[in-house]
């Protein structure tokens, strides 16, 4: 087998890739809002076409809530507008989706939290400020939404790119395993944040974590099971969960379940050997399908109950249905075999540390047609901050902790001393992002009344409060 051989820049080399980027594209650039006569609406149906069509409207009732809600599901259409603005050039692996409902604590393999992104569905090779625009952008809708001042949002859009850039900075003057290893664990986060939050936000933030601790499989199972005769089972909750035999009255399941019970084994041979072994020691029981997300709802997924020793030591597994990411077909990247391997790799790649039973796998739906799925433990251990009502400076500081995290990612997986010599030592990036903000919270705004009108219309079907 011939070695690939992989071209190694020296520092120099790289910084003046850094400076090159940012003469073709000033910083200041980095501000604007390309017009656009894109409809929100047509990009949102393209999406629609591939997931199941009874959930659909479910996605445009989450969706139509509030300003912030409808730019959490609106993905495709913020990439849209992205790719008709010039940027810097600079790749590295993306999110895709990084707004601050994307980013939080979880377990490690370890059992301690860490404070990361936690989605990665759309994950992609693309420009690096992308994240740092949907992050910064997200920030100002959920500020609004909750009442701040155009100062006050103004003020934690410029934190949020500042707090990336800083990050970048110290990133770049450290070798390749430091780097590798950064992370944070959210008690350490929140201290040395601490003289700049009120006592009782930190008493918040410490409530939070002492939440997600509790947050696993046992937690699950108390919450989406029940104990039958002797026999744990998902609890009915239509049309958010439903179990198998449900969704299938009237047929066979036999056949279907030993199906699964290959693709199960398939999916066991993505895991490491060690993990492979873990799994192996527990025994699947039932299924059912789970309404997931806002901007995921339609897509399939599904909760898997598995049992170790007896019925009190469940897993639960969810299975979620892996599409092609939205910036795909927007920038110019590599093609995968399965969308869900895609996504594995990149949150491999991005995150400090990720979950054991993280796979992926593919197989024949009861459409008959072939489908892409990643899978992972479901809440082990995760927790996320509750937006509505939190004070602009709790939001700052939030901000400032998903940036940081933002930064170690693109770290990882991108040329840290490229972007940092883009970046420069001044601020004129983290105004560029805040200006950007401000106008794209207006587009959303106009973006979500267009959601609105069309549900109105009948242009679209939506059910609300679900």
């Amino acid at each position: 087998m011939t070695a690939v051989r992989t071209e190694h820049l020296t520092v120099d080399e790289r910084k003046a890739l850094g400076r090159q980027a940012r003469r073709a594209t000033p910083l200041a650039t980095l501000a604007d809002l390309a017009d656009s006569d894109r409809d929100p609406i047509s990009l949102l149906q393209t999406q629609a076409e591939c997931r199941v069509p009874e959930l659909v409207p479910i996605r445009y009732g989450r969706m139509s809530a509030s300003r912030f809600s409808f730019f959490r599901g609106a993905a495709l259409v913020m990439c849209d507008d992205l790719s008709r603005s010039a940027h810097s050039g600079i790749y590295t692996q993306l999110c895709g989706d990084a707004h601050l409902s994307n980013f939080g604590v979880f377990a490690t393999p370890e059992r301690k939290l860490a404070f990361d992104i936690n989605d990665f569905d759309e994950t992609y090779p693309g420009p690096f400020e992308w994240d740092v625009k949907r992050l910064a952008a997200s920030l100002a809708i959920a500020g609004k939404d909750n009442g701040y001042s155009s100062k006050e949002r103004k003020q934690i859009t410029r934190g949020c790119a500042a707090e990336y850039r800083e990050t970048m900075a110290k990133q770049a003057a450290l070798g390749n395993l430091a780097v590798w290893y950064s992370h944070i664990e959210p008690e350490d986060g929140l201290e040395e944040l601490s003289n700049q939050i009120k006592k009782r936000m930190l008493d918040r933030a410490m409530s939070t974590l002492d939440k997600a601790r509790r947050r696993d499989s046992v937690q699950a199972a108390s919450k989406f099971t029940e104990v039958v005769d002797g026999r744990r089972r998902f609890i009915s909750d239509p049309p958010l969960i439903v179990p198998v035999e449900e969704l299938f009255a009237g047929q066979d399941l036999t056949v279907a379940e030993e199906v699964l019970r290959e693709r199960i084994g398939a999916y066991r041979g993505t895991l490491q050997w060690d993990r492979r072994v873990l799994l192996q020691s527990f025994e699947m029981v039932h299924i059912a399908r789970k309404v997931v997300g806002v901007g995921s709802v339609g897509t399939r997924a599904w909760m898997i109950l598995l049992n170790g020793v007896d019925v009190d030591d469940p897993l639960i597994l969810q299975v979620k249905q892996a599409l092609p990411s939205v910036l795909a077909g927007y920038v110019d990247g590599p093609t995968f075999r399965n969308e869900g391997e895609r996504v594995v790799n990149g949150q491999r790649l991005m995150q400090a540390s990720s979950d054991i039973f993280l796979g992926w796998e593919r197989g024949p739906g009861p459409d008959e047609a072939e489908h892409d799925f990643y899978i992972r433990q479901l809440r082990d251990g995760k927790g996320s901050a509750i937006i509505d009502g939190m004070k602009p400076e709790g939001m700052e500081m939030y901000g400032r902790l998903c940036a940081r995290v933002l930064a170690y990612a693109h770290a990882r997986s991108g040329d840290r001393i490229s972007i940092n010599e883009y970046l420069g030592e001044g601020t004129e990036f983290d105004f560029a992002i805040a200006e950007f903000a401000a106008a794209y919270t207006k587009r959303n705004s106009r973006d979500h009344t267009a959601l609105l009108t069309a549900i109105d219309d009948g242009r679209v079907s939506a059910e609300q409060g679900i």
